[in-house]
């Protein structure tokens, strides 16, 4: 009776352990840059396993804007952003295996980019030699599609490994992006004010991302469409079950 006791009880250990092939976590890290985020795991094999995230930065300021802005700079005092991201991400770990230890993760991510509220200011020289500067509204969104690499490390914690510990140590992709902006003038531009606008948008030394530029009486069209590249990087809590 013991021994069929201690046979049950192996097995129902056994059971539940191979049942714990899913995990739910969120990156603790983004909620720093307003980032709402929340991922799901499967693993499907000791050496493989499905991660699936999705993450989003509702729309607002700039987090830790005047880190990288001198307080006098007006142009992006009340500048709003927005961004959301889809990502899968195929995972290989090396180490104990169903979702622990170390692991190379592909990936595929879908990003979407928005900004209003922000106010592009140029100097307009006439051909007095007169200068003013002529504020424009900036607004628009761009998409991307990118596909990367990241590898990390997974840990279980606690007497049941219940609760997962997962450290993004470094991840980069790479893709092409889509979008369009528009630059809208607060009074009608004429022909040389266009032309001088259209030069100072397009000597702006913007990283990565390529961009085309045409103006109009109402202000500027920038059309994005080139490279898009990004980084990861953080630390996700979860619970296994």
């Amino acid at each position: 009776m013991k021994t069929l006791i201690l046979v049950l009880a192996l097995s129902f250990a056994t059971l539940s352990a191979q049942e714990k092939m899913n995990i739910i976590k969120t990156n603790v890290t983004g909620y720093a840059f307003r980032n709402v985020n929340l991922s799901y795991e499967r693993a499907l094999k000791k050496w493989f396993s499905i991660n699936v995230g999705f993450g989003t930065v509702p729309s607002g300021g700039v987090p830790f804007l005047k880190s990288f802005v001198s307080d006098g700079d007006d142009q992006f005092s009340d500048i709003k952003v927005g961004l959301t991201n889809f990502t899968i991400e195929p995972r290989f770990y090396v180490g104990e295996g169903y979702g622990k230890g170390f692991y190379f993760a592909p990936y595929y991510r879908y990003s979407g980019f928005k900004a209003d509220q922000f106010v592009y200011s140029y100097n307009y020289e006439d051909p007095n030699g007169n200068v003013q500067e002529i504020p424009l509204d900036v607004s628009g969104k761009t998409t991307a599609n990118s596909a990367g690499l990241m590898v990390g490390a997974q840990f279980f914690l606690c007497k049941n490994d219940n609760w997962v510990l997962d450290w993004w140590i470094a991840g980069a992709h790479y893709g092409s992006g889509k979008g369009d902006f528009v630059a809208k003038s607060r009074f009608a531009l004429n022909q040389d004010q266009q032309n001088q606008l259209q030069n100072d948008i397009n000597n702006l030394d913007v990283p990565v991302i390529d961009y085309t530029v045409t103006t109009n009486a109402n202000g500027a069209n920038v059309k994005v469409d080139g490279p898009w590249a990004g980084l990861r990087t953080g630390l996700s809590v979860g619970y296994r079950f």
